[in-house]
């Protein structure tokens, strides 16, 4: 005969189950409450393996974790140019004076290039960076500013010689007036500063930049401007606009290669015929506006719950945040939770690095982190750090993996 009732032993394994899958922070906050002086970072999986100069795959059955890869963009670039052309995609190299538009529709008809040549299209993709001549200039798309929130607008950049073994990880640094990447390559190192000019001068910039190299650097800097925001649509009429011509968000994150490859695979999603519906460029540029604003506010995030004491962090701390990510950080405070919108990016514990990291705790933690006893949470909390120790201690050396994997051909 059947019945509801169920030994309380065999609900309490089902608890114990569940709880051990969640993200781990509500029991680590827990702990730490009572007194557990343990870091955070020791619950890492990734920290795991970077602290030691480690890498290797997850295990597919078993995941703990992710991996990207470092890319040299100048070899990236010339792969995908030689596989277009393989394709047939013929290259066509100048200097556009002028992109006359058809007077009934207001699409773009040809571009008029510097040696008299004119190329005649159907559908245009800007890629001309920051100058954006088509979707800019000629298409007078605005340009959404976001300099409010962050304040960086200078970057400078060099490659330098490699002088150690590359670590399985891209090292960014905050400074007082902004911050600084290396980028391990196996053939040489990428370096570069992102700086507000309102709070240091581009020879401190370039100065600080150059005084951090661990090789000696092999091109001459290269200093650039921007503006962080983004155009108010991707696409108009007959133009799609993608890398830097789109818009810009400092590296912190390294979504560049990211936002483009996403744009070319919507672009391709809802290419259009002759016709060119707006409906199609109306859901592009909605799916492509709401990944762009939720990395922006991943990106805000960094400065904003920053204890750095310099003037520009502060001016960060004391901001109007937009409305979303004020949103999640509140929700956080209030519970140790995050809510994750449409089109998000970054997940719980790429959110949970960065606040736990910057000492931005919340004020309570998941109730449901309290339903079972303390020995029991502080003995799985153990069991997962030890258990990452052996992890860290096992798996291959970084150049190890490359050297048998990938190694770049001299």
């Amino acid at each position: 005969m059947g019945t509801d009732r169920q030994h309380p032993l065999s609900r309490l394994w089902r608890l114990r189950r569940a709880d051990c899958r969640r993200c781990p922070h509500h029991h680590w906050l827990r702990l730490s409450r009572a007194g557990d002086t343990a870091s955070i970072d020791d619950h890492s999986a990734p920290y795991a393996l970077a602290q030691r100069g480690k890498f290797a795959p997850a295990d597919p059955r078993q995941p703990r974790y992710a991996h990207a890869y470092h890319f040299d963009a100048v070899l990236y670039a010339r792969y995908l140019r030689g596989l277009a052309e393989g394709w047939g995609v013929t290259r066509v190299e100048g200097r556009v004076v002028d992109v006359p538009l058809d007077p009934q529709t207001g699409h773009i008809r040809s571009l008029v290039l510097a040696d008299g040549q004119v190329v005649d299209g159907e559908f245009f993709i800007d890629c001309t960076g920051f100058a954006a001549e088509l979707i800019g200039k000629r298409l007078d798309t605005p340009y959404v500013d976001w300099s409010h929130w962050l304040p960086c607008d200078s970057a400078i950049a060099v490659p330098s010689a490699r002088h150690d073994a590359p670590a399985p990880f891209t090292r960014s640094t905050a400074l007082a007036a902004g911050w600084q990447w290396r980028i391990p390559l196996q053939h040489r190192e990428g370096n570069g500063i992102v700086y507000a000019s309102a709070h240091m001068a581009d020879a401190a910039a370039e100065a600080a930049l150059l005084g951090s190299l661990g090789g000696a650097p092999l091109a001459n800097p290269r200093r650039f401007r921007f503006t962080a925001g983004r155009r108010e649509a991707f696409w108009r009429r007959n133009c799609v606009a993608l890398g830097f011509a789109s818009g810009f968000l400092e590296p912190l994150e390294s979504t560049g290669i990211q936002l483009i490859q996403n744009g070319v695979g919507r672009l391709i999603e809802f290419f259009p015929d002759r016709h060119f519906d707006p409906r199609l460029a109306a859901e592009y540029n909605r799916v492509c506006q709401v990944e762009w604003d939720r990395i922006r506010d991943f990106i805000i995030a960094h400065y904003c719950v920053s204890q750095r004491a310099e003037p520009m962090w502060q001016a960060a701390r004391a901001m109007v945040l937009p409305d979303t990510l004020r949103h999640k950080l509140e929700t956080w405070q209030a519970s140790g939770k995050l809510p994750l919108l449409d089109g998000e990016s970054y997940m719980e514990p790429s959110w949970v690095a960065i606040l736990l990291g910057n000492g931005f705790l919340p004020q309570r933690h998941d109730p449901l982190a309290e339903r079972l006893p303390l020995d029991m949470v502080r003995a799985h909390m153990d069991r997962r750090r030890e258990d990452l120790v052996r992890l860290g201690r096992s798996a291959p050396d970084h150049r190890f993996y490359l050297d048998r994997h990938c190694r770049a051909a001299a």
